[in-house]
């Protein structure tokens, strides 16, 4: 009994480690939205991340913190240009997710008056 005690209180110790691991960084959100702007990512992604002509959508639900920096510093070729730490630092990076990771989600259509009223 003692035994399936201490290996409950381990798994449980490791679990919490894992997960605080793989917990998404802190970020400003208010500041990834002025460097979303100041570094254009907006031109190809819009404003909101909502995607643009050019840019995917990336926002709401972002991919995750690890792909977006992938992403970010070694894109696929002929995708976007490659935005190394020099150009915006790992500190950024980490804001602008935060941005994009606080943009709400779109209300369902059911929930637009002007939408529900055309029946």
């Amino acid at each position: 009994m003692k035994k399936t005690i201490l290996f409950l209180a381990a798994l449980a110790v490791s679990v919490a480690a894992a997960l605080a691991q793989n917990a998404a960084p802190a970020g400003n959100a208010e500041n990834g939205k002025k460097l979303w702007v100041k570094n254009n990512c907006y031109s190809c992604h819009g404003y909101e991340g909502h995607g643009g002509s050019v840019g995917p959508k990336l926002a709401p639900k972002p991919i995750s913190m690890v792909a977006f920096m992938a992403i970010v510093r070694h894109p696929p070729q002929s995708t976007m240009p490659t935005f190394t730490a020099r150009v915006i630092s790992d500190s950024d990076l980490r804001d602008m997710w935060a941005y994009l990771n606080a943009i709400p989600a779109a209300p369902a259509y059911k929930d637009v008056p002007l939408l529900n009223a055309i029946q």
